[in-house]
């Protein structure tokens, strides 16, 4: 337990420590107040309860609170957590947290629930488990109408930790938005939030000393099995030996920035998703003309309608490959010109594609964001291209027919001993769903002659003495064009 010591001093030295002491925590108190002002955290009348769990930085917000309730005019209560995870020591905190919640004529809420075994039923980590048995308890709180605030003491030496860690998984500036002042939790009218973001979690510590106030040591906050304890102890430190002394503010501010440009997207994407996306049937319209940027932001929203939360590579999947796997057993194809959200084992459902390819001539198959090309090659010239890659024009019609492989079509490539049904030679490639569906393949009187990355037919592939030849090959699209 945290128990600052002050020194013996005189009535004089007492004077001017009472002065320090009065003009520190009063500073203190204005920045928080500031802070809680600047984003409309609480206001006159709210019933606040302080989320304290026996920290020095809890107990340093709910002193804060305490100090700052007559001028905000609020009402206070403490509400408490047990995830029984530390045994005796868990036990210990809430009754520590009960005392002081009764040493301040303050109502208690209280609740405790074996996060370990929450953790190992779900498969998540302690630190995902305890945060949303402690958040479900906070919904509990606040949809039953006990307090409409709930006040918890993130940091802004948290808030740093969160934004290097999310920095070091992967995100974009809605995950370098870190840990937001205001939690809306149930509707609008209720929330969580966070007075002490921009306090650094030594001044509370300072505080609490200047106060006599004793405080609780969470023994698990030095565990370094934990990622963020990593951060805390050994990343950060190190950071601001070796980089910058004031990293944790850099962090801070860059987490700020982030909030309000990703405020500013969610805006321009409200107005802009009605205009491509089609509920009924789960599609989005052509983006291409649209900045990068707002393309991933439409996708990301389209799928966030859908309950399907997608990370970047699934973004970049879904703009730029000819399908895409995505979470749940989703995925994403192209359907004329559309990107749509196909539900699991909804495959079959998707239409079929076929264009026509002249000999020679170009064609873009928007469904699968491919565009081939037929083109004559004289008899001196083949030897130039992969022989594979060479049809024999006498041998074809006088078009192709570009399109999705049917069930019951049959390919011969070469070099292998008879003709095998593409749905086999597709499976000895490991192609599956989306992608094994729209396999395009070419059709000339009937027949499959190519398919693509197969070799074409022995029997099909120009001889000596063939006069013109021709090479099937994809192209890029055209500058300017897409094929999406």
């Amino acid at each position: 337990m945290g128990s600052p010591q002050l020194p013996f001093a005189g009535a004089g030295a007492r004077a001017t420590l009472a002065g320090l002491y009065h003009g520190r925590v009063q500073t203190l108190a204005r920045a928080v107040l500031s802070f809680i002002r600047k984003h409309g955290l609480l206001k006159a009348g709210d019933r606040a309860a302080v989320a304290v769990s026996g920290g020095a930085d809890s107990v340093a917000l709910l002193r804060v609170l305490l100090e700052l309730r007559g001028e905000l005019g609020i009402v206070l209560s403490v509400v408490h957590f047990n995830h029984q995870l530390r045994g005796a020591e868990s036990d210990r905190d809430e009754e520590f947290v009960a005392q002081l919640a009764k040493q301040n004529n303050l109502g208690l809420h209280c609740d405790r629930g074996d996060v370990a075994d929450f953790a190992a039923r779900n498969h998540w980590s302690l630190e995902e488990a305890g945060r949303k048995a402690r958040y479900e308890f906070f919904r509990k709180l606040l949809v039953d109408g006990h307090v409409n605030r709930i006040a918890t003491a993130h940091t802004l030496d948290d808030q740093a930790e969160t934004v290097l860690l999310r920095v070091a998984r992967g995100a974009g500036s809605r995950g370098l938005a870190g840990i937001y002042p205001r939690l809306s939790v149930a509707g609008s009218q209720f929330s969580v939030v966070r007075p002490l973001l921009s306090i650094r979690r030594n001044a509370l510590v300072a505080y609490l000393g200047e106060l006599g106030q004793e405080w609780r040591e969470d023994a698990s906050n030095r565990d370094l099995r934990h990622a963020r304890n990593r951060v805390r102890h050994g990343i950060l430190p190190r950071l601001e030996a070796n980089l910058n002394p004031r990293v944790r503010e850099a962090l801070a501010e860059t987490a700020e920035i982030a909030r309000a440009e990703e405020n500013y997207w969610q805006w321009l994407v409200r107005r802009k998703l009605p205009q491509f996306w089609d509920e009924e049937s789960k599609s989005l319209g052509d983006l291409s003309r649209l900045p990068l940027a707002l393309r991933r932001r439409m996708v990301r929203a389209a799928a966030d309608s859908l309950g399907l939360q997608l990370e970047f590579r699934h973004v970049e999947d879904v703009l730029d490959a000819k399908s895409a796997a995505l979470p749940d057993g989703w995925v994403v194809a192209l359907s004329k010109t559309r990107l749509r959200f196909c539900p699991p084992d909804s495959a079959a459902i998707l239409s079929d594609y076929e264009y026509r390819l002249p000999i020679p001539g170009v064609v873009d198959i928007p469904e699968i964001r491919r565009r081939f090309e037929a083109a004559l090659v004289s008899g001196g010239r083949a030897q130039e291209y992969n022989p594979e890659a060479l049809l024999d024009r006498v041998l074809l019609g006088e078009d192709l027919v570009v399109r999705n492989w049917r069930p019951g079509d049959r390919f011969w490539p070469s070099h292998s001993k008879a003709p095998k049904k593409i749905k086999e030679l597709l499976q000895e490639r490991h192609l599956t769903g989306i992608e094994r569906k729209c396999w395009p393949v070419m059709v000339s009187a009937s027949e499959v002659v190519w398919m693509a990355g197969f070799a074409v037919p022995a029997r099909l592939q120009p001889k000596k003495h063939t006069a013109t030849a021709v090479a099937i090959r994809e192209i890029p699209p055209r500058p300017g064009r897409s094929t999406r």
